[in-house]
C-alpha cells in the first residue's frame, strides 16, 4: 500500500522518470555508453558493449534489490547485476568509475527527461493563458491594490501578466539546462586517474554517446549548485502557480464573486455544509507550493559538501529531486485545468466597478481638473477632500463633485466620460495583444 501521496494522489506522467525502474535504466544506459567509449578507444572487445547492452535488458530491479540487500551499496548492486547478465562482457561494466560517474551522470538523464516534460507542461499553461488574456482583453474590472479598489484595469491584463511569466519560466528552462544537463566520467576525486592515459577523450565520448556536456571540473560528485539552480527554478514555477491560484481563490470570495473554479454536478464542498463551493484545487496548489519552496532549503545546504565530497546530500535527494518535479508538475497539470474551465461572472464584475460610488475615478477625476487649469498638487489635495466627504456621507464621488466650485469646471457630458470605468483602461487592449503576440 502507498504512503506517500505522490505514489496516488498527486501521481503524473512525471512520476514514471522518476520510479526505481526509470533510475535503475538510466544508470545502465550510462555504463553502456562507458563501454563503448572504452571499444572506441581499444581498451576493451569491440563486441563487449553489445554484449553489456543486451545484457542490460535481463536486469531485473529485483535483482538488484536483492543483492543491495547483502552488499549494502545500491550502485554497485546495479553493477553485479549488470555482470551477471552480460557474460564474459561482464569483466567490463564499470572499469575506471565511481558510482557517481554513473549516478549523477544518469541523474542529468532523469533530469532531461523532466525538463522536457516540463516544458510541454509549460507551453500548455502558456497557451490556455494567451487563449484567455485575448478572449478577456476588454473585459473591464476593478483594480485592487493593498486589497482595496484602485482604477480599472481588464482580465486580460491579468491573463497577460501571467502568461508572460510563464513565459519567462520556459526561457530560464532553456537556459538553466546547459548548466543541469551536464555528465562526468572523471573518476574518485575528478583526476580521471582510474581512466589511465586518454582519460579526458573517454569522458568526452561518453558523454557525447549520452548527449550530455561533460563537467568541466568536478571532484567525485557534479558539483550541487547545478541540481540547487533547478530546485531553485521549479520553486519560481510552484511561485507563480500559487499566484495565479491565490488571485482565483480571492476573487470567488462571494463578496467578490467574480470568477469561480469549475465545480462539478456531484461535487462536494463540505461534510456538513451542502451549499459550499470551496477553492479548493486552487487552495491545493497554495498548499504544495510551500512543499517546492520548503525543499530549494535542503538543495542549497547540499551544496557545500567536504572536501572532494561525503554522502550527506544523497539520502535527501532521493526525496526532494522526484518530490520537486512531480509536485510541481502536478500543480502545472491542475492549474490548466482549473483555468480552462474558470466561470466568469459578470454581473458581479459590474457591481464592483460601482461598489465604491465612483471613488475609483477620482485619478482620473484629478487629471481631468490639470487640463482645465488647476495645478495637479492643487487638484490632488481637492479630490482627496472630495472622495473622503462622498465615503462619510455615502454620496457618490460624481453628486459630491457637482455640488462645489469645481464641478461647475465640467459639462454634462464631460462627466459622464468622467466617470465610466469602461474607458479608463489606458493601452490595456494594445499591451495585451502585444504580450501575446
Amino acid at each position: 500500500m502507498a504512503i506517500s501521496p505522490l505514489d496516488s494522489r498527486y501521481k503524473t506522467e512525471m512520476s514514471a522518470i522518476f520510479e526505481e525502474e526509470s533510475k535503475l535504466r538510466k544508470w545502465m544506459d550510462v555504463e553502456i555508453a562507458l563501454a563503448k567509449a572504452h571499444a572506441e578507444l581499444g581498451r576493451i572487445p569491440k563486441d563487449a558493449p553489445k554484449k553489456i547492452e543486451e545484457g542490460s535488458k535481463k536486469v531485473k530491479l529485483a535483482r538488484v534489490l536483492e543483492i543491495e540487500q547483502e552488499i549494502h551499496h545500491d550502485l554497485m548492486a546495479m553493477v553485479r547485476a549488470l555482470s551477471e547478465q552480460s557474460g564474459d562482457a561482464g569483466a567490463y561494466v564499470h572499469i575506471g568509475a565511481t558510482s557517481y560517474d554513473i549516478e549523477d551522470t544518469a541523474t542529468a538523464l532523469i533530469f532531461r527527461d523532466a525538463l522536457s516534460l516540463g516544458k510541454k507542461r509549460l507551453s500548455g499553461l502558456a497557451a490556455t493563458l494567451k487563449s484567455l488574456a485575448l478572449r478577456h482583453k476588454k473585459t473591464v474590472c476593478i483594480g485592487r491594490t493593498h486589497g482595496q479598489h484602485a482604477v480599472p484595469t481588464t482580465y486580460g491584463m491579468k491573463f497577460a501578466l501571467y502568461y508572460t511569466e510563464v513565459n519567462r519560466h520556459i526561457q530560464r528552462m532553456e537556459e538553466a539546462e546547459k548548466r543541469i544537463l551536464v555528465g562526468k566520467m572523471s573518476g574518485a576525486t575528478g583526476t580521471r586517474a582510474g581512466f589511465g592515459k586518454g582519460g579526458e577523450r573517454l569522458e568526452k565520448r561518453v558523454m557525447e554517446l549520452l548527449g550530455l556536456a561533460a563537467a568541466p571540473v568536478s571532484s567525485q560528485v557534479i558539483q550541487r549548485d547545478r541540481h540547487a539552480e533547478i530546485l531553485c527554478l521549479l520553486a519560481l514555477m510552484a511561485g507563480t502557480c500559487e499566484k495565479i491560484a491565490k488571485e482565483i481563490r480571492n476573487l470567488s470570495r462571494p463578496e467578490m464573486g467574480e470568477i469561480a473554479e469549475p465545480f462539478g454536478k456531484k461535487q462536494v464542498g463540505s461534510s456538513t455544509m451542502p451549499h459550499k463551493r470551496n477553492p479548493h484545487k486552487s487552495e491545493r496548489i497554495c498548499s504544495l507550493a510551500r512543499l517546492v519552496r520548503a525543499n530549494v532549503q535542503t538543495a542549497l545546504e547540499n551544496i557545500p559538501l567536504e572536501h572532494e565530497r561525503d554522502l550527506t546530500n544523497s539520502a535527501n535527494e532521493r526525496f526532494i529531486f522526484p518530490e520537486s518535479f512531480i509536485v510541481t508538475d502536478y500543480m502545472l497539470k491542475q492549474l490548466n485545468s482549473v483555468l480552462e474551465g474558470l466561470r466568469f461572472f459578470p454581473e458581479n464584475i459590474r457591481r464592483n466597478l460601482e461598489l465604491t460610488k465612483g471613488l475609483i475615478m477620482a485619478e482620473r477625476v484629478m487629471l481631468a481638473l490639470t487640463e482645465k487649469g488647476v495645478g495637479r498638487q492643487e487638484a490632488h489635495e481637492e479630490v482627496r477632500g472630495l472622495s473622503q466627504k462622498a465615503f462619510a456621507e455615502g454620496k457618490s464621488l460624481r453628486e459630491t463633485l457637482e455640488a462645489g466650485p469645481l464641478g461647475k469646471k465640467f459639462t454634462k457630458k464631460e462627466l459622464d466620460a468622467l466617470f465610466d470605468p469602461s474607458t479608463y483602461t489606458g493601452d490595456a487592449e494594445k499591451i495585451v495583444e502585444l504580450a501575446a503576440r
